[in-house]
């Protein structure tokens, strides 16, 4: 069984014959194009005053399309009414500025609320520590500056950062 083994495990190995590569191709360079001639005529168009076809297919009948639902409006009550004549008030009643006075007024206790916090460090503040309650003095003063004039979603963002930094400062 030996000499079976022996003699199954030489075997001619083939050498990897090298394939020849086909030359590089060289791209020859292409030619110029001729520029068209700028002294044309304008190009004419027709159109052919043609009859549309009688319809030599008729199909089913079909009922003819809905026209479209008209909403109406409701009628105007007594308030709506009394509104309208009122001078200086909105034919579409009051309009808002976009700010509502409760969100400004959540952004000045914000304000307020971090200003005092951030007063009341007493200890020693690392280099780190400075440079956070600088940018939230800077942020504070950006708010202010928003509410004062009207971008209350910008302060009550600004205040928000705020806070936030000295939440980490105060830990």
């Amino acid at each position: 069984m030996l000499p079976l083994l022996l003699t199954a495990c030489f075997h001619k190995t083939d050498q990897a014959q090298v394939e020849p590569l086909a030359p590089p191709i060289e791209d020859a360079p292409l030619p110029k194009p001729v520029p068209s001639p700028t002294d044309l005529p304008p190009p004419v168009i027709t159109v052919p005053n043609q009859a549309p076809a009688p319809d030599t297919n008729p199909q089913p009948t079909r009922e003819p399309p809905k026209p479209p639902v008209k909403h109406r409006k409701p009628p105007a009550n007594s308030t709506q009414q009394a509104s309208i004549e009122s001078p200086g008030v909105s034919a579409i009643g009051q309009l808002s500025s976009g700010d509502p006075s409760d969100l400004r007024q959540q952004t000045v206790n914000s304000i307020a609320a971090t200003e005092r916090g951030l007063s009341s460090i007493t200890r020693q503040l690392t280099d780190q520590e400075q440079k956070t309650a600088a940018q939230i003095r800077e942020f504070l003063k950006e708010a202010k500056a928003a509410l004062a004039s009207g971008d209350v979603d910008g302060a009550h963002t600004l205040a928000a950062k705020a806070r936030v930094l000295l939440g980490e400062l105060s830990r």
